[in-house]
């Protein structure tokens, strides 16, 4: 299925925005600026993290909480870029990384020929089983509880609407949230890159306390949410933590046609209650790995 905007003939400069330059207007980036395998991080200054492994570097850019970093990793072309906290940063992300390499920026029409890229997001996450913060997990499901999707026509061959459907039953969903969706990550890159790390359904939540059953001054409207979670089972998978942009970037990014997937590292235990404050050697043995796998 064609994304519903391959049917128009130009973008208005109201619709696709761009800098003074010509370059995408958040991410300012241009096509040949961009590589095909594109490593995805919240934090702002995890973008150096990730460079000091490049062999390389050729471009860097910075603009607002988005910074982004071009070069080469084993004779591959590699970028990473920053998005900040949320869904929302994801869909700015995600839909300006494919615009920068679909999209004649000059003409503003949708190329015939598509680049397919590689997008790997390397962040942090909450536990939900019994693995110890410092771990690795992957993010072979997501689960979407923010809604975010539903702003979008979706190719239904990459939703997985049973997984959905499951959840929405386990947890007797309540009616006044957004309704859950789902998706998996791309069946190359877990082969390519996560062969040997745990993997399990991530929950994307839309914030970082209450969505995610957190009580602090303001209760939470849903107090059994963590407690139902981690029984919760879809093809002997199950429920292994939360964080809040994977949903965004599985849902845009497959139905755009690119490959994706997330790995993290869990600095949250929400079943023993501890927290990973230092996790910097932890993260910087998971770009390593992801680099050496992906390039």
């Amino acid at each position: 299925m064609k994304p519903i905007k391959d049917m128009e003939s130009t973008f208005q400069a109201s619709e696709l925005t761009l800098a003074p330059d010509g370059s995408l207007y958040h991410i300012r980036l241009k096509p040949y600026e961009l590589a095909d395998n594109v490593i995805i991080v919240g934090d702002p200054a995890r973008v150096d993290m990730v460079a000091r492994h490049f062999d390389k570097i050729t471009i860097r850019k910075t603009n607002r909480e988005i910074n982004s970093c071009t070069g080469e990793k084993n004779g591959t072309p590699i970028t990473v870029i920053s998005t900040g906290m949320g869904v929302g940063a994801i869909d700015i992300i995600m839909t300006e990384l494919d615009a920068c390499c679909n999209i004649d920026l000059q003409t503003r029409q949708v190329k015939q020929e598509k680049r397919q890229l590689n997008i790997v997001r390397l962040g942090t996450c909450g536990s939900l089983q019994d693995n110890a913060c410092g771990d690795f997990l992957c993010s072979k499901y997501v689960i979407g509880i923010d809604g975010i999707m539903y702003f979008y026509k979706t190719n239904p061959q990459v939703m997985e609407e049973e997984l959905a459907n499951n959840f929405v039953s386990f947890m007797q969903w309540d009616r006044t949230l957004p309704r859950p969706y789902a998706l998996k990550a791309s069946e190359e890159l877990l082969k390519k890159i996560a062969f040997d790390i745990p993997q399990g359904i991530t929950v994307t939540a839309p914030g970082f306390y209450g969505p995610q059953g957190r009580n602090i001054r303001l209760q939470t409207a849903f107090p059994n949410i963590n407690t139902m979670l981690p029984d919760f089972e879809y093809k002997q998978t199950k429920i292994t933590n939360y964080e809040m942009e994977t949903s965004a970037i599985y849902a845009i990014g497959r139905n755009l046609g690119h490959n994706c997937i997330t790995l993290c590292v869990v600095i949250a235990s929400r079943k023993k209650g501890d927290f990973l404050n230092d996790y910097s050697k932890q993260m910087d043995s998971l770009v390593d790995t992801a680099l050496q796998r992906l390039c």
